[in-house]
């Protein structure tokens, strides 16, 4: 198979062995793999693939049709549309994954959609209501509004109730974010739109200090993206003034059975909202296997609404 190769922070195209479906795995042939900001952590050598991931081979999601079955895999059939989360190696022409981190591709998603829908959506759908417990009638305020999981951010909190300030940094995106159902702003002087009872934190540390001082009487800030910094000097007394909490979150590194549980929770709760159309993945643009590189450097350009996704 094909596959994009990581070797000295430079990205290449190159040919793999196939890979073979383990005990309850199945092999997916990908049609569409989203581009994370995981990936270009990983590039750089901050970000290494988990255990038993391939180390070389980026690529934190992916969707496809089912190929392959190992021993005790029934899930799924040969022939499934499926996506999946997977600690690395989405980003290639073949994949396994073990099938209790697969869910059903939705009927209203071509593939390039599907390839960005599972991280993003569920990365969202975890802080947003697992972590920080979001309720209808709160405030979020989202940090990067106009990105992939910024935009599902969005779009989950809208369709639970919540009412929805994002921060997106390019003024001609906002229209687009606030028709997904935020009420946009830029990044500066955010604070003066609070208080905001959760607010997710996809930036980094720039934010944090504002963070604190946007922040309602116990306010939650889920922290899930840190591309502008991750250290931070903050002003505990506002912590304790508001009693609030601050909290991280990441799935690469959960277990499987963690992960599983993510999941579920996004087939119960949020699959039957892309059936509806009341939720839609944007993407941004698509890039050939071949043409990673550029896909890499169009996320890293930003200022994009949605996803970017390689098409092998």
């Amino acid at each position: 198979m094909k596959a994009v190769v990581i070797e000295d922070s430079e990205l290449t195209v190159a040919e793999r062995p196939d890979p073979e479906p383990g005990s309850g795995e199945v092999l997916v042939r990908v049609r569409g793999a989203g581009v994370n900001g995981a990936d270009m952590l990983q590039r750089r050598g901050r970000y290494p693939a988990p255990p038993g991931s391939p180390q070389d081979i980026p690529g934190l999601e992916l969707a496809g049709e089912v190929v392959g079955r190992g021993p005790g895999a029934e899930r799924f059939a040969e022939g499934d549309r499926v996506a999946a989360i997977v600690g690395g190696g989405g980003q290639a022409e073949l994949c396994t994954v073990h099938e209790r981190g697969v869910m059903p591709v939705p009927e209203p998603l071509d593939w390039p959609a599907a390839g960005g829908f599972t991280e993003v959506f569920t990365t969202a759908h975890d802080a947003l209501f697992t972590q920080a417990g979001l309720r209808a009638g709160e405030r979020l305020l989202v940090h990067g509004g106009a990105g992939g999981v910024g935009t599902a951010a969005v779009q989950l909190a809208r369709a639970a109730g919540a009412r929805v300030t994002a921060t997106v940094r390019r003024e001609e995106a906002r229209p687009e974010v606030e028709r997904l159902g935020a009420s946009a702003i830029g990044p500066e002087g955010f604070g003066e739109h609070g208080p905001f009872d959760v607010i997710l934190e996809l930036v980094g540390a720039p934010n944090l200090a504002d963070n604190l001082g946007a922040l309602a009487t116990e306010g939650r800030i889920v922290v899930i993206g840190i591309g502008a910094g991750a250290k931070a000097e903050l002003n505990l007394a506002k912590l304790l003034g508001t009693r609030g909490r601050i909290m991280g979150s990441t799935l690469r590194a959960r277990p499987l059975e963690e992960k599983a549980l993510a999941m579920r929770r996004v087939e119960r709760h949020v699959l039957p909202l892309v059936e509806s159309g009341a939720l839609e993945v944007p993407v941004a643009e698509t890039f050939s296997l071949d043409d990673a590189e550029r896909a890499y450097d169009s996320f890293a350009e930003g200022g994009k609404i949605g996803k970017i996704v390689i098409v092998p």
